[in-house]
């Protein structure tokens, strides 16, 4: 565990290793030690990991389909903030940089719940939930310097129509 601190800190003295990542926000209301966070990341990981999994048994029921791969998404980017904590996580959502990437991803998380929740509807369900997929996919990048800039030039020169 100790290696891991040093990682996620940048130093490999150990001189950094009380000012670690995974150590930040650690006191408040729920203050959990480093292996306490590191089991309840991956708890919350391996189970988001498990719904999106069941979620593809249930495919042909669009509607149980997108409460497993919703419920599964949302556990695993909430995963995370067992690592960071949940006001650091909230802090970097509402980033500017990645502010539009999260509203458009929570907007599509709360459509695809309507859609199978309320509406009942398999068809936009389905669509919801591919809105939801490129929305998630969008968001991700935005933690990767330059990927979303990337993604762009490649997507606008695919489907560039001039020869």
């Amino acid at each position: 565990m100790q290696k891991l601190n040093e990682l996620f800190s940048g130093g490999g003295d150990g001189e950094g290793a009380n000012d670690s990542f995974l150590e930040d926000g650690s006191e408040g209301l729920c203050s959990l030690s480093t292996t306490q966070r590191m089991y309840g990341f991956a708890a919350s990981l391996a189970a988001g990991l498990l719904l999106m999994f069941l979620s593809m048994i249930v495919f042909a029921i669009p509607i149980k389909f997108a409460l497993l791969f919703t419920f599964g998404n949302v556990l695993a980017i909430g995963s995370t903030a067992f690592l960071m904590g949940p006001e650091q996580q909230i802090n970097m959502m509402l980033d500017p940089v990645r502010l539009y990437a999260t509203s458009i991803y929570g907007g599509c998380v709360l459509l695809a719940l309507i859609c199978a929740l309320l509406i009942h509807s398999k068809i936009l369900t389905v669509i919801a939930i591919l809105c939801e997929t490129c929305a998630l996919i969008w968001y991700s990048l935005s933690y990767i310097p330059f990927a979303r800039r990337m993604v762009s030039e490649i997507m606008i020169r695919l489907c560039d129509t001039e020869l």
